[in-house]
């Protein structure tokens, strides 16, 4: 039985739900905030995620509180259907179309975290799929100008750490030789198909065959297949990776070479067909998975690591704990694996 099937008969019964708002200072510069929502029925809780990155949105949910028909009883299955007919974002429209998923996911998994908790179960019993330690890497800006301090610094905190590191034009070749002999790079995220955001970076031939040939090991994320850079990528077909433009499986099947590799972030699906329709799908064609995150700030970070631990904990995992995206260096920061416990509730995460 495919996985979604699992699920998609699980009763699930509202009674209830509020929203609360999260904020924090990141190690990118910027103030993040989400907002976490929690269903309530039969005397338990589920809670998800909303990873909008609109500050605004979630002011605006917090100013104007809106009144969405959820009570009710449904199975997993027809929630989804039920969320299809809303509009999430009370007649304001979003800057970004990728935020109405982003919204969806933190109603979807809160829904299946209540159905899950209503039940006494876990994802794990009902895929018949054991959690597993989860090995993270740690997703972090270089400053400006790039400098190399940050990541000696993490590694004084934590000497075993890995990292996701997404390369500019800035980066002197000082900086990448630097970067190269601390031989804990394992991503490079070139972030070329992101338009109108203030990580994009543009498609640069040299900045590519400079990190190619340094980190031949690494895999190399969301390369922009333009006709100049499409050459660059024919003899790496074997450690490319896409994360930007996957939101089910068409978007797998329509890359410019069969993927090998895969970032899986549950926010950019909306859905939980999606989402583990994509992950059998990547299972059933041998593609490499690892999770991915939005600067989660709560719950949603633990579902990610979740997943990870049941689909993908081998992975180079960009869930790394929150700690490491305060701007300040952790004390004594998590280690990775992350283990699971033996507790573990819902679609939550503890370790």
């Amino acid at each position: 039985m495919a996985f979604y099937e699992r699920i998609a008969d699980l009763p699930l019964h509202i009674e209830g739900y509020h929203f609360e708002l999260h904020q924090r200072k990141t190690s990118s510069g910027f103030l993040r905030k989400t907002t976490c929502i929690t269903l309530s029925g039969n005397s338990v809780e589920g809670a998800g995620e909303d990873v909008t990155y609109d500050a605004e949105e979630h002011d605006a949910v917090q100013e104007q509180t809106p009144a969405f028909p959820l009570a009710g009883d449904y199975t997993i299955a027809s929630f989804s259907e039920h969320l299809s007919t809303m509009d999430l974002f009370f007649g304001r429209s979003p800057d970004r179309p990728e935020f109405r998923n982003f919204r969806r996911w933190g109603f979807e998994s809160a829904a299946l975290d209540l159905a899950l908790n209503q039940a006494g179960t876990t994802l794990a019993r009902l895929l018949d799929r054991p959690f597993a330690p989860v090995r993270f890497v740690v997703s972090t800006r270089l400053g400006d100008p790039p400098a190399i301090r940050r990541i000696r610094d993490l590694q004084e905190a934590n000497p075993d750490l890995e990292f996701k590191l997404d390369p500019v034009s800035d980066w002197t070749d000082d900086l990448i030789r630097d970067l190269a002999a601390t031989e804990a790079v394992r991503i490079m995220d070139f972030k070329g198909l992101y338009e109108g955001t203030q990580v994009d970076q543009p498609p640069d031939p040299d900045l590519y065959k400079k990190i190619m040939e340094t980190f031949p090991d690494a895999v190399l994320e969301d390369a922009a297949p333009t006709e100049e850079i499409l050459p660059l990528l024919e003899s790496e077909q074997h450690r490319l990776s896409w994360d930007y433009p996957i939101r089910g499986v068409a978007d797998l099947k329509d890359r410019p070479f069969p993927p090998e590799w895969s970032n899986i972030k549950p926010s950019r699906f909306g859905t939980l067909q999606s989402l583990l329709e994509t992950i059998e799908y990547c299972l059933d064609n041998d593609i490499t998975m690892y999770g991915g995150g939005q600067f989660e700030l709560d719950v949603g970070r633990r579902h990610i690591q979740g997943l990870a631990s049941l689909f993908y904990p081998d992975g180079p995992n960009d869930v790394a704990p929150g700690a490491y995206n305060t701007p300040d260096i952790p004390t004594n920061p998590p280690r990775s694996p992350l283990q699971p416990a033996d507790d573990i509730r819902g679609l939550d995460w503890r370790y």
